[in-house]
């Protein structure tokens, strides 16, 4: 049902990247090593199917389930660190502030050039790139998780230290289809089946705006590079993206003839990739 590799969450750590995790609806977790082809670990202790898996970059691994919990992983021996509570129903879907940085790894989206290869650099150069731009979007404290439900809320958590929630996000009327944290940390933005996308304060949970505009269900959000844009897609057959500083509609991309399931911005932030229920992958330059 889900899987986590990100070349920059390995990186940070491990130049190698050479370990993918898995999530099914058996209730497990496996982690895989992509060398040997073969499993590596069994991660156990959900009682119900796993709907997403994140690999962080502090070494530890993340999963939501249908048992309406969340669990934290240790990446090297798999012990179960603490079990996040409050749910009070399925957790659909979850995000971490330092997603883009482990996505992007040495990559610096602003200056659309890959860091490293074209200057020889070794992988011991990559990762301590890497690791310089984690840390840098880190900042001080660990990484926040947030985490979307069944139940119309969202919670905001610091997994590494508190099995408490910093704070619970309500305000949508029906469930949540994604939740993300923009790439400078500061905002959260979830999608939702009451037709709206919300705006939160990345560090409080406050809640901040409603981008409203889709006459159907928000499957998926994606933030731009620079975190000024978000593009949303719809069950309503429409792209929308949304200029966050005036929380208006920017663009409506028509195309579709059906529901879209899938958008994502390319980390140099001049394209939207788009996929629906008409079979078509729709490529919007900007």
């Amino acid at each position: 049902m889900g899987k986590s590799w990100l070349p920059g969450a390995r990186i940070v750590r491990n130049p190698q990247c050479r370990y993918l995790a898995s999530a099914s609806k058996d209730g497990s977790i496996r982690i895989w090593d992509t060398v040997l082809g073969r499993c590596d670990k069994i991660l156990t202790g959900h009682m119900q199917s796993v709907t997403c898996v994140k690999w962080g970059g502090d070494g530890l691994i993340y999963s939501s389930s249908q048992d309406r919990t969340i669990k934290v992983w240790r990446a090297e021996d798999g012990v179960m660190c603490r079990t996040l509570q409050g749910h009070a129903h399925w957790v659909n879907t979850m995000a971490l502030s330092t997603d883009y940085v482990l996505r992007t790894g040495a990559f610096e989206p602003a200056e659309a050039t890959i860091v490293a290869r074209d200057r020889n650099d070794s992988l011991e150069e990559l990762k301590q790139k890497a690791l310089q731009r984690y840390e840098q979007t880190r900042g001080q404290g660990q990484e926040r998780l947030v985490s979307g439900s069944d139940d119309f809320t969202l919670f905001l958590w610091m997994p590494a230290e508190d099995k408490k929630p910093l704070a619970r996000l309500t305000g949508h009327q029906a469930l949540i289809n994604e939740v993300c944290f923009s790439p400078d940390t500061r905002l959260i933005a979830s999608a939702s089946f009451d037709k709206s996308v919300k705006l939160w304060d990345g560090r409080t949970g406050k809640y901040l705006a409603s981008l409203r505009g889709h006459v159907s269900a928000v499957y998926q959000i994606a933030w731009s590079a620079d975190s000024r844009l978000l593009a949303s897609g719809s069950s309503d057959s429409t792209l929308k993206v949304w200029d966050v500083k005036t929380r208006k509609l920017s663009v409506d991309l028509p195309g579709h003839a059906d529901e879209v399931y899938a958008v994502d911005w390319s980390p140099d932030g001049q394209r939207v990739a788009s996929g629906g229920k008409d079979k078509v992958l729709r490529i919007w330059r900007w």
